[in-house]
């Protein structure tokens, strides 16, 4: 049973159970008490209600609903200019991704001995191609390949590893041009939400905790009506 219902249904019974029994010796202060506690709590309740639901005749009943494309505003504006600032955007960069390249991951990835081909392909190409046919041809560099390959490696492994890639994506990704793309994904999501689902998104959150609105009207509206009595 909810927060909101027992408090109302505890504050009714006193109130019916003494308003029943008039030989109970503290009823006066007793009555008004849960009176006034009933009268807090169910106004509570009845202006939680009116938040989410449209209630006929109550003028401003359903305020979610009712003003949901302001509602839509606010949560673009909360996303826009409190998470993807230029100052999130930095950081998130700097602490989410990696700074620096494994080499061993990027050099399974390259086929030295195409590069090596590639290489010998230019040799012969080029003006020393004839004093290669003079010296064997392309089989007398093949002892070369392994020598190429080992060195090669080691070169681009030194040169990896001085690679920052946090600070090469935060220097190329031009800001304006990454927030505009993420208004532009968090637009389209919004204009796919109706009123119901503004409504279903802002209760989920809060209505659980509502719930302490209700319980603390009728405390303080007990209160208010034992002070009551003793004005009387």
């Amino acid at each position: 049973m909810n927060k909101s219902l027992l408090t109302n249904l505890i504050a009714a019974a006193v109130c019916g159970g003494t308003y029943a029994c008039p030989e109970f010796a503290g009823k006066h202060t007793l009555f008004l008490s849960s009176l006034f506690a009933l009268s807090g709590a169910l106004t509570n309740w009845l202006a939680i209600h009116m938040l989410f639901e449209k209630v006929p005749g109550l003028y401003g009943s359903g305020v979610i609903t009712l003003r949901f494309k302001e509602f839509k505003a606010g949560i673009r504006s909360l996303i826009m200019e409190n998470f993807f600032t230029e100052e999130n955007f930095a950081k998130v960069s700097s602490e989410a991704l990696p700074h620096d390249i494994k080499p061993d991951l990027v050099m399974d990835k390259i086929d030295l001995d195409k590069m090596f081909d590639g290489f010998i392909s230019v040799v012969k190409a080029s003006p020393f191609g004839g004093m290669l046919d003079m010296f064997g041809g392309v089989e007398a560099l093949e002892p070369l390949r392994d020598p190429f390959k080992k060195k090669f490696e080691g070169q681009l492994s030194e040169i990896l590893c001085k690679i920052d890639i946090s600070s090469i994506l935060q220097q190329e990704t031009d800001f304006e041009t990454f927030k505009s793309k993420i208004g532009d994904m968090v637009d389209a999501r919004l204009n796919e939400l109706t009123p119901k689902h503004v409504k279903e998104i802002i209760e989920d959150m809060i209505r659980q905790h509502l719930g302490w609105l209700v319980v603390w009207g009728g405390v303080f509206g007990a209160f208010i009506g034992f002070l009551s009595t003793l004005l009387l």
